[in-house]
């Protein structure tokens, strides 16, 4: 599975994280921007059009191609324009990049998924990671969406781990993990329900 990039970069004294992601439901290419957990502006691209990959040639080239070359193509689309936020934000230009909310790409993603760790301060008991995870559509519950876990430390391969959601939107995912190792891991989740994605990055430390 495909996660898009993730990018924290300190800009003065704010420390922005970029999130780039394709949402396949909308046929768009997304980069999120939070700050301290809050997105405060989003970019949104088409892809699968010649407006998206900036051609004004008949599309019939893009059609003949074979799923490779268009995930290639996609996936190419996708780091530049993580790269363009990244650029604004070096440049002290980020709020000029950021979509208007009455864009057509922005509302068409105005209807997205929330992803909260809702246990983050108190996770880890009996060697083990515990992670209770809720998402939300709209502030709505959302049952059965597909959550899925990349768990990332320096002295081990990746983990990874799927669960659905409950009734209450709610999901428990366990990662056995030493305390210890904590401070040099990070795990990646990824929500998936009716075409939309939510995926969110956590950085661990130990229990101070």
């Amino acid at each position: 599975m495909i996660f898009g990039f993730n990018t924290d970069i300190r800009h003065e004294d704010t420390i922005y994280h970029v999130q780039s992601e394709a949402r396949e439901g909308e046929h768009l290419l997304q980069t999120q921007v939070f700050v301290k957990g809050r997105c405060i502006g989003k970019r949104a691209v088409p892809y699968g059009s010649s407006a998206a990959e900036g051609k004004t040639t008949a599309q019939n080239d893009t059609h003949d191609k074979d799923d490779k070359d268009q995930d290639k193509d996609r996936e190419k689309m996708l780091r530049e324009l993580h790269r363009e936020v990244l650029d604004a934000i070096r440049a002290g230009k980020l709020d000029s990049i950021f979509d208007k909310r009455d864009t057509p790409e922005t509302l068409a993603a105005v209807k997205e998924l929330d992803l909260e760790w809702t246990n983050a301060g108190s996770v880890h008991t009996s060697g083990a990671l515990a992670m209770h995870l809720r998402v939300t559509e709209g502030g709505a519950t959302v049952e059965g969406a597909r959550l899925t876990l990349r768990f990332a430390r320096p002295d081990a391969a990746p983990y990874y781990a799927q669960v659905l959601t409950d009734a209450t939107g709610s999901a428990e995912m366990n990662v056995q993990v030493d305390e210890k190792s904590l401070a040099d891991s990070s795990i990646l989740v990824q929500a998936s329900f009716g075409g939309r994605t939510a995926t969110r990055k956590f950085n661990l430390r130990n229990a101070s």
